[in-house]
Formats: C-alpha cells, sequence, structure tokens
C-alpha cells in the first residue's frame, strides 16, 4: 500500500500547493510525506544529483543552488516548492505523464550535458538565428564548432568526458598548479598514451587554447575622462567637452609634462646649481656641460628633455635551470632631481622577447625608438601646464647605461677576445694568457714612476713597462682594423658623434662581478675561485713567483697556499661572524640567512647585498687574517666603489680615484 500511495503522489501533485495547515503554524503531514517521496525520486536518478546534492527547488534557491537532502528538505517546510515546478524536469522526468515509462540512462535522457548549457548561455538568448536555411555567420560557425566538441565523446563509449570537459578540466589543472607549457604538453603525451588510439584529444598546449579561446567574450574598449566617456555620440571627440581635457597627447613626454607637479620641475637642472665641483646629478658632470657648448639652441630651453637609455637581459621565469633572456629597454629623463628621474617618472619603451638574447641584432628592436628619438630633436610642440604656454620641445639621448656584454650589443664594439676594451681598442698590450684564456695587461696605465713598471718577475718575466695609456680615441676613419661588429643604429641620431659620453657601464653589475671575485677568491670557493690549476700554469709560464708554483707530490698535483686564502678555519669563522650580523632596518637584507655553515659557503646575494659587502663589510672582514699588504689592496677598492655611488661628492674625489686606481688593479 505504501508504495501504491507513493506511485499516486508522484502522478497527483496537489499536496504541492497544501504546505500549510489551516492555521498556518504547521506544516502538513501529506506535504511531508510529498517532499520525503520526492527526495526519494530525485536520488533515484543518479544522473541528476552532484555528490550528495540536488538542485533545490525552493521558491529562495529556485534551482539555482545545490543542497543536500536535508537542507533541501528543511527549505521545502519552510518556502514551499518553486511556482508552477510540477514537471520536476531538474531531478529525472519531463512531465507528470511520463511516470509509467521505465527510468532510461542518462545517455537518451533529452537533455544536455553542462558544457553544452555553458556554450549555449555564453552564445545568447536568442539562437534560432544560427538555425536558419544558410551558411552560418563565423560567430555561429565557432559556436557549432564547440557544440560538436561537447557532444564528441573522448572515444567511442566513453560516459564520463567529452573532448571540450577533458580540455577544460586539464587547463584548469594547469592554472590552479602554475604549469608551464612544457609541463603541459609533457602530462598531454602522458594522458593520451594512456588512451585509446582513437580518442579524441588536443596534442598540445597550442591546439588545447585554440579550442577554449572560442569562448572568450568579447569586449569593447571606452575611453574615459573623469567628466565624461568617448562612446556612443561623443566617441569620435578630440577632448572632453566638459573640462576642455584632450583625449590624446603626442609624445611620451607629453603624457608626463601634463602633470603640473612633474611639469614644474623640468626646469630644475638650470635653476638649483650646486656650487661648483660638487657632483650630484648629471647636469653637475662635464658630458651635460658638452652639450650646451656644442648646441646653444638646445641649451637655450631649459625644458627641453635630456634623456639616457638603460638596457639587461634577464629571465622573467625565475628558474636558474630554464634558459631564458629577456630584454626590457628603459628611457629616463634626466631634467628631474634625482629622486624623481630614477622612480616616479621611468619609461619603458621596449620589451624586448627571449628566449634568446637579441646580441647585436638589438638594432632591429630599436628601430621605433630610433625614430621617435630623431622625431623629437626635431619637432615637438608640447603645453607646459606649470606656465600655462606652448612651446616646441626637443629631446636628446645622452648616453646609454649597460653591463660590458650589452655595451657590446649597443655600441657594436666586440666586448671579447684581445681587443675587448673600448678604450684601448687597437692601442691595446694586452695578450692571451695560454691556459686561462684571458687577456691581460694592466701596468700600462699606472704612472711613469710606479715601481710596478721596472718588475720583471712578478707581472711578466724579463719584460719591462714604458708605453703609457693608450691615447684619445681618434673618431674620423675608426673602424677600419677594429673590433667593430656592426655601426650601431644611435649613430643614426644627428647629435652622436657629438656626445662626449655615448656609453656607461653599470657600477653596480661591475662591483658585484668584482665583489664576488674577490670574496670567492678569498674564501678559495671550489669552482668560483680566480686562484685555480690554470691560473697558477700561466703565473709560472709568465711570472717569476716561486713560492706559487704547483709541485707533484707522489702522485697528486700539490698547489701551494696563497697568502691571499683563508684556511678552512678562517673561513669558518668569517662564515659564522656573518651569520650573526645585523643591520638597520632597511640598510640591507638579512645576509645571514644566505650563508651555509655545513660547506662554508653563501648563497642567493643579490646585487644590493654585494654593494652593502664590497663597501662596507670587505675592510673590516679581513683586516686580522690577510697580511697588511693584501688587506689594503682588498681595502682601497671598497673605498673607491664606496665614492663614485655617493649621492654628493666633490669632484676632486674622483680626480684622485682616476690617477690611483690603476695601481689597484695591476697589483
Amino acid at each position: 500500500m505504501e508504495g501504491l500511495y507513493s506511485r499516486s503522489m508522484l502522478v497527483d501533485r496537489s499536496w504541492m500547493e497544501q504546505r500549510l495547515e489551516s492555521h498556518g503554524c504547521s506544516v502538513t503531514q501529506q506535504f511531508k510525506k510529498g517532499v520525503e517521496h520526492f527526495m526519494d525520486f530525485a536520488y533515484s536518478n543518479a544522473q541528476f544529483v552532484t555528490g550528495a546534492t540536488i538542485k533545490c527547488p525552493c521558491h529562495k534557491c529556485t534551482l539555482l543552488k545545490f543542497q543536500d537532502r536535508e537542507t533541501a528538505t528543511v527549505h521545502l517546510y519552510l518556502w514551499g516548492f518553486l511556482s508552477s515546478y510540477t514537471a520536476w524536469s531538474e531531478h529525472g522526468k519531463s512531465s507528470t505523464s511520463d511516470v509509467n515509462e521505465p527510468d532510461v540512462p542518462r545517455d537518451n535522457v533529452q537533455r544536455e550535458n553542462r558544457y553544452r548549457e555553458m556554450e549555449i548561455d555564453a552564445a545568447g538568448p536568442d539562437l534560432r538565428e544560427f538555425f536558419a536555411k544558410e551558411a552560418p555567420n563565423s560567430n555561429a560557425a565557432k559556436f557549432f564548432e564547440l557544440v560538436r566538441c561537447a557532444d564528441e565523446p573522448l572515444w567511442d563509449g566513453c560516459q564520463n568526458h567529452n573532448r571540450l570537459s577533458a580540455v577544460s578540466l586539464l587547463m584548469n589543472v594547469k592554472s590552479d598548479c602554475n604549469m608551464s607549457e612544457s609541463c603541459y604538453n609533457r602530462v598531454i603525451y602522458a594522458v593520451k598514451s594512456m588512451l585509446q588510439t582513437d580518442a579524441s584529444f588536443p596534442d598540445d598546449f597550442y591546439q588545447s587554447k585554440k579550442m577554449l579561446k572560442k569562448l572568450v567574450l568579447s569586449y569593447v574598449k571606452i575611453h574615459a575622462c573623469p567628466c565624461m566617456l568617448f562612446w556612443k555620440e561623443h566617441a569620435e571627440k578630440k577632448k572632453c567637452i566638459v573640462c576642455g581635457h584632450l583625449r590624446f597627447k603626442k609624445g611620451k613626454e607629453g603624457r608626463g609634462k601634463a602633470r603640473t607637479e612633474t611639469a614644474k620641475y623640468m626646469s630644475w637642472h638650470k635653476y638649483d646649481r650646486r656650487p661648483e665641483g660638487v657632483l650630484t646629478h648629471p647636469c653637475d658632470g662635464v658630458a651635460w656641460k658638452h652639450i650646451d657648448r656644442v648646441s646653444p639652441s638646445f641649451a637655450a630651453e631649459e625644458r627641453n628633455v635630456r634623456l639616457g637609455l638603460s638596457t639587461d637581459g634577464f629571465n622573467p621565469f625565475g628558474h636558474i635551470s630554464v634558459p631564458y633572456s629577456c630584454w626590457p629597454v628603459f628611457v629616463t629623463p634626466y631634467n628631474l632631481p634625482p629622486l624623481m628621474c630614477m622612480k616616479e617618472v621611468l619609461f619603458l619603451t621596449l620589451i624586448i622577447p627571449g628566449p634568446q638574447s637579441p646580441g647585436k641584432n638589438i638594432d632591429v628592436y630599436l628601430r621605433p625608438l630610433i625614430d621617435e628619438l630623431k622625431m623629437l630633436w626635431d619637432d615637438g610642440v608640447t603645453f607646459d601646464v606649470s606656465r600655462e604656454q606652448n612651446f616646441k620641445m626637443r629631446a636628446i639621448l645622452l648616453w646609454t647605461i649597460s653591463d660590458f656584454p650589452a655595451y657590446g650589443m649597443l655600441s657594436g664594439w666586440s666586448t671579447h677576445g684581445k681587443m675587448s676594451c673600448p678604450y684601448c681598442m687597437e692601442n691595446t698590450k694586452a695578450f692571451t694568457l695560454k691556459n686561462g684564456g684571458k687577456p691581460n695587461c694592466h701596468r700600462q696605465f699606472l704612472p711613469l714612476n710606479h715601481p710596478f713598471r721596472n718588475d720583471k718577475d712578478k707581472f711578466f718575466v724579463r719584460r719591462v713597462e714604458k708605453s703609457g695609456h693608450p691615447p684619445p680615441q681618434k673618431w674620423p676613419g675608426y673602424g677600419k682594423d677594429h673590433n667593430w661588429t656592426k655601426k650601431s643604429i644611435f649613430w643614426e641620431l644627428p647629435y652622436w658623434s657629438t656626445n662626449l659620453i655615448c656609453h656607461n657601464l653599470d657600477v653596480m653589475r661591475i662591483e658585484k662581478n668584482v665583489f664576488e671575485n674577490v670574496f670567492n677568491t678569498v674564501m678559495d670557493v671550489k669552482g668560483k675561485t680566480k686562484d685555480n690549476i690554470k691560473s697558477r700554469e700561466d703565473l709560472k709560464r709568465y711570472c717569476k713567483r716561486p713560492n706559487l708554483n704547483m709541485f707533484t707530490q707522489g702522485s697528486k698535483l700539490m698547489k701551494p697556499k696563497a697568502q691571499f686564502a683563508l684556511s678552512k678555519s678562517e673561513i669558518r669563522t668569517i662564515c659564522e661572524w656573518i651569520k650573526q650580523l645585523k643591520f638597520p632596518d632597511g640598510y640591507s637584507s638579512n645576509i645571514s640567512k644566505c650563508v651555509n655553515l655545513d660547506d662554508c659557503k653563501l648563497y642567493g646575494l643579490k646585487s644590493h647585498d654585494c654593494h652593502v659587502f664590497m663597501e662596507r663589510l670587505i675592510p673590516i672582514a679581513f683586516r686580522e687574517m690577510l697580511p697588511k699588504g693584501i688587506c689594503d689592496a682588498l681595502t682601497e677598492p671598497s673605498h673607491y666603489f664606496r665614492d663614485i655611488v655617493l649621492q654628493s661628492c666633490m669632484f676632486n674625489i674622483y680626480t684622485h680615484w682616476r690617477k690611483t686606481k690603476w695601481k689597484y688593479y695591476a697589483n
């Protein structure tokens, strides 16, 4: 009788409207039994059950939310069934008339899968036009292609996934787990090897993305002013109809000058002069003043922009094991004060993609920038919002800043081999070490009366250095029998040949390289020290220092300990000292975390860490462990780097270092 009663309740669903008793304070028993049989019916159709939940048909959830059995029952008691929901089509049956029909598998139920529903929802509410008796348009064709993918099983007989659902699942995993493209392709390859040979599955990430790209919604860019939108009837307006602000501005500098707080500082370099001999800004240097002399028309307008270009390669993915070199190109206006030009106003003009370095072909990517720089030199009317007047603004590129390999890419002078020095050029006296393969010559830069010049033992056996440093570069006719690999694109700029300094080297990168070489050599780090077997062989070949010559003891090749190399106990003492170092907040990163006491090495030092260590810690770290002469030779470069990176420095300090630095390089 219970079965007949429940079956009659499924046919006659008038009980769905009889939820409350006449007094309205409780739910009728008939409604409770009806809800119970509805739940039994809904959960008997497994294809409509997601996990342990079903679509709740109450007035509050309106078949949009999934609830478990207990929660859905409570919801129906509280708010009742959704009006007119008597067919129960979302829980197993399309109408009350088919109660007597046997249950059929989900594949035969006239219901689309959820991926097909997603595509139909994304396509829009009115799809009838797609079914006209004519060829579908491009959007409709993409839609039908996605519907076909949603209906196409992975292989004949596959019940759980179709082609679209499988690709969507894998792409979600890629996004959640931050998988690389190569990793995704390997997963695809592994999955395909496990499937049947007739499985319809994409070959790689490109094919997967190409399939899902058809689901991307279109968008429209609308320009806006705080006062209005450039939209509809105002779509073609060139300026705001409320405040008169221009919609577009010509040139990158124009964007910077549109800000009043920035524009008023564009002439700072002329009116805020420092005392003579004090260097705090490029405008205090010789190159800036040289431009004023050779181009008086340019210097007459203090708002004309002077630019610097810098570039370097880096790996955007942060994986050292994955070789990738991306090259951003920055342009900096030097008219502004030091704290503004290097932080607030910095233009990213180019991003040269990898995975390989552009090398000498970097000029191909620089072409748009060079054309714009030539245009900025000739003309460009700009509105100065600080003075509320128009003026003809011009711009000049003073120099480039890069490390030494990038110097060769930008200048065209090869920085490899015997003639790698762009200062010495063909006048170099460098020679290539037979074992180390590096060029070596330092003494020609020393003062003529320096004792190192007459030393016939410690630098090159039986050789005295009498020649001075190379003469200044001879601009007319250079490029013959030299190290030039190309004519740099910068020579297309009409003023480039008159620039006093065309290319600069990055001090931070040089300082980092010097520190790593010095520190690893003193700490005798295996594989990184410059005091290796090849250097000892070259030392024996070219110099006369018998106490450093290697010798054979039994079957082993022995390398005598050099005076500048620490013992194992001293190396551990240095590492323990670094481990206990503490700095003021913001002065440096926590260098102590870079120390590994197990192997007594430093790992993960950044450029600023090397900067702090080279300038502040080197003079005191090895003071009591190395001989005085060696300690002095390490301390002076530390003072040198400290002086040249000061925010404000006297010009005579640079003059002093220019005369004395060579003896430490030769040492």
